[in-house]
């Protein structure tokens, strides 16, 4: 499967999730949904909050020019909110999944979608 194939099917084809882009760990943008554009700044502190879990419980985390609060963050996933919407990020072997979700969705809808991509890919080396 291709890695927009995983964006447009697991991720917002299951309906829990409005946007999501996949990311390399080592940087780049794998695959997308159109118009949900990471700058290379927002990539590179994607990357980085997740090795920095104290700043990034303390600062947030911006996706696509938007300002989420964290609500949880660990060295696999990250957990933020904007009024009603929020962002779920896991952090796999190679890639990072970075994802929206916008109300009426909420969290427990969206949430056991992006961990259990994470769980694939990590199970096939990903």
């Amino acid at each position: 499967m291709s890695w927009q194939a995983y964006v447009d099917t697991n991720l917002v084809g299951s309906g829990k999730v409005s946007k999501a882009a996949i990311l390399g760990r080592k940087g780049g943008v794998w695959a997308t949904t159109p118009g949900f554009n990471l700058s290379p700044e927002e990539q590179a502190a994607i990357i980085k909050a997740f090795d920095d879990t104290a700043t990034t419980q303390a600062t947030g985390v911006r996706i696509a020019g938007q300002k989420y609060f964290t609500l949880s963050v660990n060295d696999r996933s990250i957990y933020g909110k904007k009024a009603a919407d929020g962002c779920v990020l896991v952090r796999t072997k190679q890639a990072i999944l970075v994802t929206v979700y916008i109300a009426p969705l909420q969290a427990p809808e969206s949430t056991p979608i992006v961990e259990g991509l994470a769980d694939y890919l990590i199970g096939v080396g990903y």
